[in-house]
Parts: structure tokens; sequence; C-alpha cells
């Protein structure tokens, strides 16, 4: 998977946003282009998150057991309203910021997934991406991520997602180029 975009799902399933919906791209032909301007090597990924409102859907409810039940409610409980920053460091090859690759990791992922949720490439270029995701019922969405290559050396990205009845959620990564060697960095 996708380094750039398995921080953000792992980050958003962490601050408990629920299970990650699967992806089905609506892409106009032309939304295919380039990579971020940035380079390979080891990326230091500072990630916050913020959630307001979330409470679990009746149907990601129904599929855990009481005990996941509960840490999850816990969890969303303490985090309500506050931001939790994490760090992570991750190595990126040039084939990791290919927006093509981005795109079609989202659309992969909706093979085994119920729900078929739409996303669109709403602009594109070397320096930035901005998607727009759309899931229907039973656990309707709307979801913005940018990705923004700022200088060869630094990237960030924002998603605000929201889930009608249930609540909105912010996800910040701010990203740090430290090095060309990915020697000793664990995928």
């Amino acid at each position: 998977m996708h380094k750039m975009h398995l921080v953000l799902v792992h980050t958003m399933v962490r601050v408990g946003l629920g299970a990650v919906v699967a992806l089905v791209a609506t892409l106009v032909p032309s939304a295919y282009a380039e990579s971020f301007n940035v380079k390979p090597g080891v990326w230091d990924m500072t990630v916050t998150t913020i959630a307001s409102g979330m409470g679990l859907s009746p149907e990601m409810a129904a599929k855990m057991t009481p005990q996941q039940r509960a840490h999850m409610e816990q969890m969303m409980k303490a985090r309500k309203g506050k931001p939790h920053t994490a760090i992570v460091q991750s190595c990126l090859t040039p084939d990791d910021v290919s927006q093509n690759r981005i795109v079609k990791e989202m659309e992969d992922e909706d093979e085994d997934s119920e729900v078929h949720c739409k996303i669109k490439v709403i602009s594109k270029s070397s320096s930035k991406l901005l998607l727009e995701k759309i899931c229907p019922a039973p656990a309707p969405s709307t979801t913005r991520f940018t990705i923004e290559a700022k200088t060869p050396e630094s990237m960030v990205a924002t998603g605000n997602r929201s889930h009608p009845g249930l609540g909105t959620s912010h996800i910040e990564i701010k990203g740090r180029w430290t090095g060309a060697s990915c020697e000793g960095i664990e995928e």
C-alpha cells in the first residue's frame, strides 16, 4: 500500500474514524498525470488529528465484539475535540509519490468492500493533488483530501471528513525530508 496513503489511513483508523471505506474512482482521463516534486528517501511525518462529535455507526458497532466496541468508544470519548499528534518516519520511493499510484490504490481498496465510494480528482499538478471522496449509506461520508509538495523537501496533507449525524474529523500531516538513505527504516 502507498506509504503516504497508509499514514492517512492508519491515523484516521487510530482516532476512531471507523473502518476505512473502500473507494471507486470516477476519474476523467486527463486526471492521470504526474508525481509530486519531492525527494525520495526518509521523511518525518507529523500527523495531527481532531475528531468532533464522532461516534460509531450502528453498522460498525454491529461488526465489533462488546470489548472492541467499548474500547473504541472509550478512546473516541477521550480524544473528542482534542488534537492528537504522532510522528511517523517513512521511506518514500519515487513510485510512492506518484499521484497516479495514490489514486489507483484508493480505487483498489474498493474490491473487498460492500460500500462503493466515489473519488473525484478536483485538481492535480506536480505540487498539489485535491481529491473528494463521497461514500453512500450505510455509513455516508464526504471527505476532501489535499496533498501538497511545498518544496522538494517538505509536503503537507490535510483531510476533512463529515459523517452526517456522527460528526467530523480533521487530519493534518506535515512531512519533512531528512535523508536519501532509507537504511534501517521499517515498512
